[in-house]
């Protein structure tokens, strides 16, 4: 394995029914369990930071008229609810998971504190991330490079619908082209979306290295955990 400590951060849409992009589809559940267990099954320390966006985007209740630090909220707790479907899902698959989060839900998780996490990650559990940093005005992308760096993680592995970073939207530009590496800086200067900047200039200071690739494609997790060539590869 070209990485033996990861953090693998999905977004709500991972969770979500295909065409509609909402909702919690449980057939998309099983399919990333899958990948997730197999990559713990081979010795990985596996920790996974889940976004909620397909329950709620806190951005867009705010548009709305609500407190954006309310709508941040409730956006956390939607990420509670993918993180506890993902625990079960691993679980049925035999792998043993602790569910933890950055504000206290006693009854269904743990709190996260950074012993304990790496604790659960020496004995071959899969952490399961929830609530973001626990603030609002945060992406779980922040949330995601914070607790790589916590965790001492060896990379950050960006799962997405499109099979790495492009010099534009290639939903929406054709001639837009894939860029295999680049670095923490570039992708900064280019303003590109993929990431929140704030998450990749939390990754430049500890120069820890991002891949983004092609979640929905079987098999892609354990790919770039041993090293293939997907996506791109962002470090300094």
């Amino acid at each position: 394995m070209s990485y033996q400590r990861v953090l693998l951060k999905l977004s709500g849409e991972a969770f979500a029914d295909r065409e509609s992009g909402r909702g919690l589809d449980p057939d998309a559940v099983q399919r990333i369990a899958r990948q997730v267990a197999h990559v713990c099954r081979l010795g990985v320390e596996t920790a996974v930071v889940v976004g909620g966006g397909n329950i709620l985007r806190g951005a867009k209740v705010a548009s709305s008229g609500a407190l954006r630090a309310s709508a941040d909220y409730m956006g956390m707790l939607g990420t509670v609810i993918n993180a506890l479907a993902l625990s079960d899902a691993v679980e049925q698959q035999g792998v043993e998971t602790r569910v933890m989060t950055a504000i206290e839900i006693s009854k269904v998780a743990e709190p996260f504190v950074r012993r304990r996490a790496l604790a659960h990650l020496g004995k071959g559990r899969l952490v399961i991330l929830a609530a973001g940093t626990g603030n609002p005005f945060f992406s779980t992308d922040t949330a995601a490079a914070l607790r790589a760096r916590e965790l001492s993680c060896d990379v950050l592995l960006k799962g997405t619908k499109v099979d790495g970073v492009y010099t534009a939207d290639p939903m929406l530009d054709k001639t837009a082209q894939r860029l295999p590496t680049l670095s923490h800086q570039e992708f900064l200067n280019r303003q590109l979306r993929v990431l929140d900047s704030t998450a990749v200039s939390l990754c430049q200071e500890s120069k820890l290295p991002i891949v983004v690739f092609n979640l929905f494609d079987e098999g892609n997790i354990e790919r770039v955990v041993r090293g293939d060539p997907l996506g791109t590869t962002i470090r300094s």
